[in-house]
């Protein structure tokens, strides 16, 4: 096709990931609307090929390493050295990515939705150009344009950081490091770092701060750190950063060495370095210029509540604005922008609320939060409206354990309050299973539950999840 032909459609969304494809497939599966997605990458984005279902299966991966050690607790003879195949494991993981790629396209095909492979970038304010996989160009245009392309691993400007790897290539590592370096302290950094050190990894953190997690509660940041430090992570805190990165020996595993100068002047040798430093919105090639789509001065695009750019026909949503950059804000978003657009009357105000997400972090224990911090809910309500409920116990899973070893396996909650009626503004819980525990306490924060209303369920013994309604 030339690039002057252009081929119509009443929706372009670019970028199949979860955001984009749930927008997409809101369009056309259910107001019938010609829609095409516009993908330069493996369908199914960051969440399916380098993100949240990679990271899950990784993390259950190292959590049946935690709990085969736990076996000879409970009276099971579990040899010493267990052999751990992680090539093989990797084989699993990459096949079961593929059959998701094939499974978002064929759900898109069964909607009618159009697939292009190809990078694009914005010609005219209603008209994108791709430049195809074969060589070729072609040209599309829509009344209605999303901008779904989410984001990239940030890489830092250090001599020799291309030694390293990001999130993206820690799912291409075949061979466990015997000594890995993490640089960061965000819930990627901790994940990836739990992962490593629950099978057995040598896994050092270099954090700028006292604690990671710092955008998390601090009874979050102190718990995780500390559990972090007790369970043998190498923790260097308050750390300058990295003058430069050294390739010693090039490899996979073992043969690969690594030597990193900090601006101090410290030198440590590692097999493997991770730099989970923060990502950016994959913005530059768009020319977001010519629609008039404006940035904010993080560099995401700038979006209003109803994921509205500064251009008009034109949205975006997910990591590429920078919103709670989590896989179902953006696929609730995404509908929610599909039913306004092209939705009946009633749903012409149709936006997703940012108040009240639940979050996880899949850290070694798991990390569950809603709503307000402490910080936070002090400075909106001010000291005397705030009331808090906090409990620290071990779960049952781990009585037998000895004394020492239970205090590196904390379960730890904390509730709270504001106001007469004791509303629940904010809930952190950390420990064993609270990934799935927080679901349900989050339907219960999203009505407007007060503590009242936490207390008068019944509860479920013997859990840890009883401590949330039985806390005075």
């Amino acid at each position: 096709m030339a690039p002057t032909d252009v081929q119509q459609f009443d929706y372009i969304v670019l970028g199949g990931g979860s955001g984009g494809s749930g927008s997409a497939r809101r369009a056309a599966g259910w107001y019938g609307k010609k829609t095409l997605i516009v993908e330069s990458g493996r369908s199914g984005g960051t969440c399916v090929n380098v993100g949240c279902v990679p990271k899950k299966m990784t993390w259950n991966f190292a959590s049946i390493n935690e709990a085969l050690h736990m076996g000879e607790h409970y009276g099971y003879d579990i040899p010493k050295d267990i052999k751990i195949d992680y090539k093989q494991f990797k084989e699993t993981r990459d096949a079961s990515i593929v059959r998701l790629n094939g499974a978002y396209e064929r759900n898109w095909g069964r909607e009618g939705i159009d697939l292009v492979h190809g990078r694009a970038r914005f010609v005219e304010p209603r008209v994108i150009e791709v430049a195809l996989e074969d060589g070729s160009v072609a040209r599309y245009s829509a009344p209605h344009i999303l901008i779904a392309t989410g984001g990239r691993p940030v890489v830092p400007g250090v001599k020799g950081a291309e030694h390293g790897i990001t999130s993206d290539g820690f799912f291409e590592i075949e061979e466990l490091p015997p000594k890995v370096a993490v640089v960061g302290a965000g819930y990627i950094a901790v994940e990836l770092a739990g992962v490593m050190a629950a099978v057995g990894v040598e896994t050092h953190m270099f954090i700028r701060g006292e604690h990671f997690l710092r955008k998390f509660d601090p009874m979050i940041q102190k718990t995780m750190t500390d559990r972090y430090e007790a369970t043998g992570v190498h923790l260097h805190k308050h750390h300058a950063g990295f003058q430069e990165v050294q390739l010693l020996r090039d490899g996979k595993g073992k043969d690969r060495l690594l030597k990193l100068i900090g601006k101090d002047g410290s030198e440590i040798e590692v097999n493997e370095l991770l730099w989970a430093v923060g990502r950016h919105p994959e913005v530059e090639d768009l020319h977001l210029d010519i629609p008039g789509v404006k940035l904010n001065e993080s560099g995401h695009i700038a979006v209003d509540e109803y994921q509205n750019t500064s251009a008009d026909g034109v949205y975006a949503l997910g990591d590429v604005t920078g919103q709670a950059e989590l896989t179902p804000v953006a696929i609730a978003a995404g509908r929610q922008l599909g039913s306004r657009l092209f939705g009946p009357p009633a749903l012409k105000s149709a936006k997703l609320s940012y108040e009240n997400i639940p979050t996880v972090v899949f850290s070694h224990p798991e990390v569950g939060t809603i709503g307000l911090t402490e910080p936070q809910a002090r400075e909106r309500y001010g000291d005397d409206k705030v009331k808090i409920y906090h409990t620290k116990f071990t779960a049952m899973y781990y009585d037998v354990l000895p004394a020492d070893e239970k205090k590196k396996n904390p379960t730890e909650f904390k509730i709270i309050c504001v106001g007469p009626e004791e509303k629940v503004v904010g809930l952190h819980i950390l420990g064993l299973g609270v990934g799935e525990m927080l679901q349900g306490f989050g339907v219960a924060m999203k009505m407007g539950a007060t503590k009242k209303d936490f207390d008068s369920c019944v509860a479920i013994h013997p859990t840890s999840a009883e401590e949330l309604v039985t806390m005075r």
